[in-house]
C-alpha cells in the first residue's frame, strides 16, 4: 500500500479551528482524519476501533490537551499492548524548546511539529510515520511467519511415518496461511498420504474420486519437475471437500486452490500443500513461506518413504527366514511366534531356530544388535551359519564359539545375542550356551516357571564362553526362549520385567501354543521392538522316566 494514500489519521487537539485546519491538510494528502478534542476521546475513540479491528495508522497529538498532557497520552498508548505500536506525532505552538521535544520523544513519539508548519511538511512528516510503522508491522510479520516455519519445519522433521509427516505440514501450513490448509505425500507405489488441517470448514470428508483427481493434478503439476513450485486450480477443477466452505457457513467461498508443490529430487515423492484462493490478496510472504515448508516436507518424505522401502524388505527377510511353522524333530513339539515391531518403528534382527541334529533337537534364539536393514541381513548369515555349523559338531557352547568368530571376521562392528539349547528327546538331558541373551524359562505344568542360570558373553566380542548349563526336561516341562522385545520397557528395570514374564507364564495354561498366545496377549501390545518367540516340550511318549533334574549353578 502506497504510504502517501489510504491511511487514517487520529487528529487530537482542544482547539476546534486547528483541529479542522490539520484535518483538512491531511484529507488532501489522501488521507482519513478522525477527530478528538481531548485525551478522553481519543482513549475512547481507538478502544472503539480496537474493538472493530480498524486502529489508525498514525496519532497527531497535541502537546497541551486540557485532560492530560500529549506526552502522558503517549506515555499510555505505548504502555497497552494494542496501541504499543500506533505512531505518535507531537505537535504544539507553544512548547517549542529543545527540551520539549526531547520530552516527545523520551515519551515513546516518533516526530515533534512546531505548529504553524507549512502544508507540505506536516504531510510529509505523517507519511514518514505511518510508512515507518507499516515497515514495523511488516518486519514484525515477517519475524512471526519465520517462528512458525522453524517450528513446523521441526515437526516436520520429527515425524515418524509419512501419516505423522501429512499431519505436521497441514498444521503448519494452516498456521502460516492463517486459514484451513491441506497435505499430500504420494509414496513410489502411488499410495496417497494426506491430512486436513483442523481450519477445513467442509461439513463432509472427500471421497476416494477426491483424492484421484488430486493425485492426478500433483502429477501433472511435477511432471519431469524438481524443487519447488506453485501453481492455482479453479474452484470446478479442485474437488470438494477439503476446505471449500459450504453455504451455510457463510463464509468466503474459495475461488480456488492454491498448490505448492515439490520433489526433493528426480524419482523422489512429490508433495502438494494446499491452501483455498480468495478474491482478497493473501499475506505478503506467505507463499514464500509455505514454499519453505513444502521443500522441507519433500525432503522429510524422501528420507521417510526410503526408510518404508527399507522397513519393507527387512520385514520380507524377518518373515521369509523365520516361518509361522516349524520343522517337528520325533518326540518334540516347537511353537514358534514372531510379531514385527509397530509400523512406526524399525524392524531389528530377531531370530529363533528349530534344528535336528545328530545329537537332537537344537533349538535357539536371538537379536542382532540395533535396528535396520543391516541387522536383519546378518540375522540371515547367523541362521544360515547356525545351519551349517550344527551338522558337523551340535554341542551349544561350539557354536556360539564359531559363530563368535564369525561376527569378528565378517561384521566386526556387529554384536548379537544368542541363546542355543540342544535337547536329546530320549532323556530329556539338555545343554544350554547363553551369549548375552534373556536365559530360558522352564514353565511347568504345575503352575511355577524357573530361569535357568545360563550366561555368557554376547557374540561378536571375541570373550572366553562359560560351559553349558545342564538341565533335564520333564514331560510337564516347556522350555520358554524369548528377545527382549517382549518385556523391555522403556525406563523399567530388565529384572522387573522379567519376573513379569516369569509370573505370565507361570500362569498360562496348559500347552506350548497356548503359552506363546497368553505371551502375546498379555505382553505383546504396542511394542517398540520385534518380538520373537519360541517354546519347545517333550511329547509323552518319548518323555523320560526319571522325574529328577539338576542345573549348574
Amino acid at each position: 500500500m502506497n504510504a502517501k494514500a489510504g491511511s487514517t489519521i487520529l487528529v487530537v487537539d482542544d482547539v476546534a479551528a486547528s483541529r479542522y485546519a490539520l484535518g483538512a491538510v491531511l484529507r488532501r494528502d489522501g488521507h482519513r482524519v478522525v477527530l478528538a478534542a481531548s485525551a478522553g476521546e481519543a482513549l475512547i475513540e481507538l478502544d472503539v476501533r480496537r474493538r472493530a479491528g480498524e486502529l489508525p495508522d498514525v496519532a497527531l497529538v497535541d502537546v497541551g490537551l486540557p485532560d492530560m498532557s500529549g506526552f502522558e497520552l503517549c506515555r499510555r498508548l505505548k504502555e497497552t499492548p494494542p496501541f504499543a505500536a500506533l505512531p505518535v506525532v507531537h505537535f504544539s505552538a507553544a512548547r517549542i524548546a529543545p527540551a520539549d521535544r526531547c520530552l516527545g520523544l523520551d515519551a515513546g513519539g516518533e516526530a515533534y511539529l512546531t505548529v504553524p508548519a507549512e502544508p507540505e511538511e506536516i504531510q510529509a512528516v505523517v507519511r514518514a510515520a505511518a510508512r515507518g510503522a507499516r515497515h514495523r508491522s511488516d518486519a514484525e510479520a515477517q519475524a512471526g511467519h519465520l517462528t512458525r516455519l522453524a517450528e513446523t519445519i521441526l515437526d516436520v522433521q520429527s515425524a515418524r511415518c509419512p501419516r505423522e509427516l501429512a499431519d505436521a505440514a497441514a498444521a503448519g501450513t494452516a498456521r502460516l496461511s492463517d486459514g484451513p490448509a491441506a497435505a499430500f505425500v504420494i509414496a513410489d507405489d502411488g499410495e496417497l498420504h494426506r491430512s486436513l488441517s483442523r481450519r477445513r470448514t467442509a461439513a463432509s470428508l472427500p471421497d476416494e474420486g477426491a483424492h484421484d483427481t488430486v493425485v492426478r493434478l500433483i502429477q501433472r503439476g511435477m511432471a519431469g519437475q524438481t524443487g519447488v513450485r506453485e501453481t492455482v486450480v479453479p474452484a470446478p477443477v479442485w474437488p470438494a471437500g477439503f476446505f471449500h466452505a459450504e453455504p451455510s457457513d457463510g463464509g468466503e467461498r474459495p475461488v480456488g486452490a492454491r498448490l505448492t508443490l515439490a520433489r526433493a529430487r528426480e524419482g523422489s515423492a512429490p508433495v502438494c500443500l494446499a491452501t483455498p484462493v480468495y478474491d482478497r490478496d493473501p499475506a505478503p510472504g506467505t507463499g514464500r513461506f509455505v514454499g519453505r515448508l513444502a521443500h522441507a516436507t519433500a525432503v522429510a518424505a524422501e528420507r521417510l518413504l526410503m526408510y518404508e522401502v527399507e522397513r519393507h524388505i527387512a520385514l520380507t527377510l524377518q518373515r521369509s527366514f523365520l516361518p509361522a511353522h516349524v520343522p517337528q524333530t520325533p518326540g518334540t513339539e516347537v511353537v514358534v511366534r514372531y510379531e514385527p515391531a509397530s509400523r512406526d518403528t524399525e524392524i531389528g534382527g530377531d531370530f529363533y531356530a528349530s534344528l535336528t541334529t545328530s545329537q537332537g533337537l537344537l533349538t535357539g534364539i536371538g537379536d542382532v544388535v540395533g535396528h535396520s536393514l543391516d541387522a536383519a541381513t546378518v540375522m540371515v548369515e547367523i541362521r544360515h551359519a547356525l545351519r551349517a555349523y550344527c551338522i558337523e559338531d551340535p554341542d551349544p557352547r561350539t557354536l556360539a564359539e564359531r559363530l563368535d568368530g564369525m561376527l569378528q571376521r565378517y561384521h566386526p562392528e556387529v554384536t548379537a545375542t544368542l541363546c542355543l539349547a540342544l535337547v536329546d528327546p530320549a532323556t530329556g538331558h539338555t545343554r544350554v550356551a547363553n551369549a548375552g541373551h534373556i536365559p530360558p524359562l522352564v514353565v511347568t505344568d504345575d503352575g511355577t516357571a524357573t530361569y535357568l542360570k545360563a550366561k555368557g558373553p554376547l557374540l561378536g566380542l571375541g570373550l572366553d564362553r562359560p560351559p553349558p548349563t545342564e538341565t533335564v526336561l520333564r514331560r510337564t516341562d516347556r522350555l520358554l526362549m524369548v528377545t527382549d522385545g517382549l518385556i523391555e520397557t522403556r525406563g523399567t528395570d530388565l529384572a522387573v520385567s522379567m519376573e513379569h514374564l516369569r509370573t505370565v507364564a507361570a500362569g498360562a495354561p496348559l500347552g506350548v501354543t497356548a503359552l506363546c498366545d497368553t505371551l502375546l496377549a498379555c505382553l505383546g501390545h504396542n511394542r517398540e521392538d520385534d518380538i520373537a518367540l519360541l517354546a519347545m516340550r517333550l511329547r509323552q511318549s518319548d518323555t523320560p522316566r526319571t522325574p529328577s533334574r539338576a542345573a549348574s549353578p
